[in-house]
């Protein structure tokens, strides 16, 4: 059982590939319940399969899904290390956002004494 990966992502592709609706209910179906065929994702998707095959193409770009084929079908599983580009970013604003409220807070305190 082998899984192709998508490339390597950067957080601006990760962000670009979430930003459709249709892609991250594909994404949080994948992540909720698990492998599952373009065909069963079609079904929940309530859109045609070229275009939930389009999805998981930007997907797998970003990074975000796998695909591995077995026999005439491919299965898809999300990535969550895809994530990481994302969670990083994040966590830039998170540590400079922490200081600077620690300081509000602390200036806060030095006011009230």
């Amino acid at each position: 059982m082998s899984y192709v990966s998508g490339v390597s992502a950067i957080p601006s592709t990760v962000f670009k590939a979430l930003a459709d609706p249709t892609r991250r209910s594909i994404f949080e179906r994948l992540c909720r319940d698990g492998e599952q065929t373009v065909w069963m994702l079609t079904r929940h998707a309530r859109i045609s399969q070229p275009a939930v095959s389009k999805h998981l193409a930007a997907l797998r770009s970003a990074g975000l899904v796998r695909a591995r084929c077995e026999g005439r079908e491919t299965h898809y599983r999300a990535e969550p290390h895809g994530l990481s580009p994302l969670i990083d970013w994040i966590g830039l604003y998170a540590a400079f956002w922490g200081e600077r409220l620690d300081r509000l807070e602390a200036l806060l305190q030095g006011m009230d004494k």
